[in-house]
């Protein structure tokens, strides 16, 4: 089965540094096959015969812990969880010269379609839309800095999420789609 990890908070604003290549050896170690990882920001696509993700997830949280002295949280996506959201967001909505759009991964505690009412949304400038397993946001790019989803930083809710923009989005599922 092909996954991808989502790890969150890696390698932002300088907190929770860690090396993709790092990164890479830690999955390699776990005996996970056709490791890659994808920009700096914690997106590791890799191949393994083991089905249960949360269990997985677990492990790889516990060898970044062991190996690398971080604790941060993984989020795990296989092929078809991503394709069908990948299939689901809109054709244009993508982060570009006027665009924004970006996904907010959403933890299983947090997963259904009652978290929008938990965040605050300005329906004149954005669009937002909940997809099992993420939430999906597009503006203007102008208007980026007007959204309230901003709120959201600090809270329990913000804790149970892991955001990227969906080009990153499309481009995991790419990597997948070569892996499998």
């Amino acid at each position: 089965m092909v996954y991808v990890a989502l790890l969150r908070g890696v390698n932002v604003g300088g907190k929770s540094m860690i090396s993709m290549a790092a990164l890479k050896q830690t999955f390699e170690s776990l005996g996970l096959t056709q490791v890659r990882t994808y920009i700096n920001s914690g997106n590791v696509v890799f191949q393994t015969d083991e089905t249960a993700a949360r269990a997985l997830e677990q492990r790889i949280e516990a060898a970044i812990k062991q190996q690398r002295q971080q604790a941060i949280k993984v989020l795990l996506r296989n092929h078809d969880e991503l394709k069908t959201l990948v299939e689901a967001i809109p054709e244009t909505w993508m982060s570009d010269q006027t665009l924004r759009c970006y996904v907010l991964f959403l933890w299983p505690e947090i997963d259904a379609p009652t978290i929008l009412e938990s965040i605050p949304i300005r329906q004149e400038i954005e669009e937002v839309r909940y997809l099992p397993g993420a939430v999906v946001q597009m503006c203007a790019k102008n208007d980026i800095s007007k959204s309230r989803l901003t709120r959201i930083v600090g809270t329990p809710l913000y804790a149970q999420l892991t955001m990227r923009n969906s080009n990153t989005v499309r481009k995991l599922l790419e990597i997948m789609e070569q892996t499998a």
